[in-house]
């Protein structure tokens, strides 16, 4: 059906992960429409990659186990914040890379289809704390493109890897091009 819909729409898909690279924060962005996650995923299916993202423990339960699953769902207990053994959700996170040898974890930094300025970075110190890359995944509506098209080595200096995010992003066209900002304070 994926492969269908974008040889209908006439869009082409970048893969720039290396076949090497079995660990990465894939960054999900622009995000201002519905359209964004059907054609996200369709892109993710045909390069056949099996992206994860993660979702409060409470939604891996019935009736919605199996489609979560389906997903690509990691639940996250965050009892463990609680008890002071973890300190936040980028350290829960963080340690999936430990568990799974490969993991493509999906981050959408925006949380929300409306135009926000300010991005939320914790997929920035998932990154470092697991010690992968960022994959930078996109899609432009305007050049009908979409995938992951830029891989990020972090360096630890927050600012020059967040700019070098930022000027990516700047260059993509969502589909409500009204709804979307790179975070100004990083760019």
């Amino acid at each position: 059906m994926f492969k269908l819909l974008f040889k209908i729409g006439k869009w082409k898909i970048i893969n720039a992960i290396p076949k090497e690279l079995t660990q990465c924060v894939i960054v999900a962005a622009p995000h201002t429409s519905n359209w964004d996650f059907i054609y996200g995923m369709g892109g993710l299916k045909n390069m056949n990659l099996k992206t994860r993202f993660t979702i409060k423990k409470e939604w891996m339960r019935f009736p919605f186990k199996g489609l979560m699953q389906k997903l690509g769902a990691l639940p996250i207990d965050r009892a463990a914040i609680k008890t002071g053994e973890k300190k936040g959700s980028v350290d829960l996170i963080a340690d999936l890379f430990k568990q799974h040898k490969e993991l493509y974890l999906m981050v959408t930094p925006e949380g929300t289809r409306s135009k926000i300025e300010k991005w939320k970075t914790g997929f920035y110190y998932i990154a470092l704390k697991a010690n992968v890359p960022l994959a930078l995944g996109f899609m432009d509506y305007k050049k009908r493109t979409c995938g992951i098209a830029k891989i990020i080595h972090l360096t630890g200096n927050f600012e020059i890897d967040m700019k070098k995010v930022m000027d990516f992003y700047k260059t993509i066209t969502p589909k409500f091009p009204q709804n979307f900002s790179v975070d100004l304070d990083l760019a």
